[in-house]
C-alpha cells in the first residue's frame, strides 16, 4: 500500500512554538538553565557563537547570502522530470507528456506547469554525474565523489556535507540561530552531517530546535533579566554536572547564548501562524509545503544553510508493489506538491528581495533507469541525474548540459559533486582553496577532485 500523498501528519504541531506545559520542566531560572542551555549545548548555539565571532576577525562573510537544499530523497527521474525523452521509445519516454516552457526549446514534464512558468529563472542542470553517490546523501550533500557510503561504519570516509563547511566558515547571518538547520523526518537517513570536522558543526533537527529554546511555563523574559543571578546559576548547574567539551566550548560566549534565548528570534522563525493565508496555500499545507516555508523563514531569520526532506525515500520508484509505487502510480500526486514549492519558494524568494543572495538548489542522491521495469517503475541509476538551481545571484534561464537520446549517459557538459560544492561555496564567499583539520592532523580540502565552479552561472 503507498503512503498517503501528504508524506508524513502536518508539521504545523511539531515547528510551532510550545504551548502550555509540554515541555515544562520547572519555572525556576535552574530549570531554565537545564533545559534551555542543555539543548544549547546538543544545537551547537554557542560554537555558533563563536563561528561568527572568528569568521568576523578574519574578515570572512561579509555579504548575507544563504542556501536552500530540497533533498528529493530516493533518486527522482530525470527523465520524468527535468530531461523529457519524447521521441524515445514507449518503455524509456514514460508514461508523462511534456509541456513548453517560459524558454523556447526546453520543455519539462506535463506536471509541472509553475516550473515551467519561471524557467526564465530557474536553471536545469542536465548532466550531473553521481556515479560516486549510492542510495544515500552522502556523496551530493558533501560534494564530493570522495564521500561515499562504505558499509563499514565508515561512511562518508570522514568528509563533511556542505552544509557543516556552511557551518564552519560562514556561520550564520545573525546571532540567535544555527548556521546550518535541517528539516527532514529522519537526520540519519536524509541529512550528511558534519564527518570528522566535528560535532559542533552537525546540522540541527529542526523538529527539535523549537522546543528545546521555548521558555518553560511559568518563566518569563521579565523574569530572566537579573543577568548576576543568571550566572549565578549557570556556576552552580556546571559545577554540578561537571565539567565537558560542549560546556567548555560554551564558557566564552555563555552571555551571547543567553540573549539567544531571549531574543525569540527562533522561536518566531519557526511560528507559521505568522504567515497570511494565502502564502500558507502557495506553498501548499502539506509536509512538503509547510517546510518549504520554515526554510524560507529561518533563512530570512538569519540561518546559513537548511536542508529539506518531504519524507525519506519519496522518489525510490521502483514499482506499484514498493511503498512510493512506480512511476506513474508515484509520481502523479508527487510532482505537483514539488512543482508548487519550487514555485513558491523562488517567487516568494523574489518578492522579499531575498532571491539574489538565497541559492536554492532541487536533487537527489542519483537518477533512475531509462529503460520502464516490469512493476511500472524505474530502478537506480548513478550515471547522471537532473537537477535545479535558482537564485543567488547567478545567472539563470538556461539548461547545462545534456544526455544522449534516450537518457543513458551524459552527452555534454558534465558537471560533477565537487563542481556543485565549489558553486554553493562561491555563492557563500568560503574559500574553495580553504581547509579544515582532520582528527589525525592532517589539512583537508573543503573542494576536492579538482571541482570548479560552473561558470556558465558566474
Amino acid at each position: 500500500m503507498n503512503r498517503p500523498v501528504s508524506l508524513e501528519p502536518s508539521l504545523i504541531s511539531a515547528f510551532s512554538p510550545a504551548r502550555g506545559d509540554a515541555l515544562r520542566v520547572g519555572s525556576s531560572r535552574r530549570g531554565f538553565l537545564q533545559t534551555g542551555l542543555a539543548g544549547l549545548a546538543g544545537l551547537s548555539l554557542p560554537a555558533l557563537l563563536q563561528q561568527n565571532a572568528l569568521a568576523a576577525a578574519a574578515g570572512q562573510a561579509k555579504r548575507k547570502t544563504n542556501v536552500i537544499l530540497f533533498w528529493l530523497s530516493g533518486g527522482p527521474s530525470h527523465i520524468d522530470m527535468w530531461d523529457p525523452k519524447p521521441e524515445a521509445p514507449i518503455e524509456i519516454r514514460g508514461p508523462f507528456g511534456h509541456i513548453p516552457t517560459k524558454l523556447p526549446g526546453v520543455h519539462v514534464c506535463e506536471h509541472l506547469p509553475l516550473t515551467a512558468k519561471i524557467m526564465d529563472k530557474l536553471t536545469l542542470i542536465r548532466s550531473v554525474d553521481c556515479s560516486a553517490s549510492d542510495h544515500t546523501p552522502i556523496t551530493m550533500q558533501a560534494g564530493n565523489p570522495l564521500a561515499r557510503r562504505t558499509n563499514d561504519g565508515k561512511d562518508g570516509g570522514g568528509y563533511p556535507s556542505m552544509g557543516s563547511i556552511a557551518a564552519k566558515f560562514r556561520g550564520a547571518n545573525a546571532p540567535g540561530i544555527p548556521g546550518y538547520i535541517a528539516l527532514a523526518p529522519s537526520l540519519k537517513s536524509d541529512v550528511w552531517g558534519a564527518g570528522h570536522m566535528g560535532g559542533l558543526y552537525e546540522p540541527v533537527d529542526g523538529k527539535e530546535l523549537a522546543g528545546r529554546l521555548a521558555l518553560s511555563k511559568g518563566l518569563t523574559v521579565e523574569r530572566l533579566e537579573d543577568r548576576r543571578a543568571l550566572v549565578e546559576q549557570m556556576d552552580d548547574w556546571k559545577r554540578g554536572i561537571g565539567a565537558s567539551k560542549e560546556i567548555a566550548s560554551a564558557d566564552q560566549y555563555t552571555q551571547q547564548a543567553y540573549d539567544v534565548l531571549i531574543s525569540g528570534r527562533t522561536q518566531r522563525a519557526f511560528n507559521l501562524d505568522e504567515e497570511k493565508p494565502a502564502t500558507r496555500d502557495a506553498y501548499g499545507r502539506d509536509s512538503l509545503g509547510e517546510k518549504a516555508l520554515l526554510a524560507r523563514r529561518l533563512i530570512e531569520a538569519g540561518s546559513t544553510f537548511v536542508t529539506v526532506s518531504g519524507a525519506w525515500g519519496y522518489f525510490d520508484h521502483h514499482g506499484d508493489q514498493v511503498q512510493w509505487g512506480g512511476i506513474k502510480k508515484g509520481l502523479t500526486p508527487l510532482l505537483p506538491m514539488v512543482d508548487r514549492v519550487l514555485h513558491a519558494t523562488v517567487t516568494d524568494l523574489e518578492a522579499r528581495g531575498l532571491l539574489d543572495t538565497t541559492l536554492v538548489l532541487m536533487m537527489g542522491e542519483f537518477g533512475r533507469s531509462p529503460a520502464i521495469n516490469k512493476d511500472a517503475g524505474r530502478d537506480h541509476w548513478a550515471r547522471v541525474m537532473s537537477m535545479v538551481m535558482a537564485g543567488g545571484g547567478f545567472r539563470h534561464g538556461q539548461v547545462i548540459g545534456s544526455t544522449d537520446s534516450k537518457g543513458y549517459d551524459i552527452e555534454s557538459r558534465r558537471v560533477g559533486p565537487s563542481d556543485l560544492a565549489a558553486t554553493v561555496f562561491h555563492h557563500l564567499g568560503i574559500d574553495p582553496n580553504a581547509q579544515w583539520t582532520s582528527p589525525q592532523g592532517r589539512p583537508t580540502p573543503i573542494v576536492t577532485e579538482g571541482g570548479r565552479a560552473i561558470e556558465e552561472l558566474l
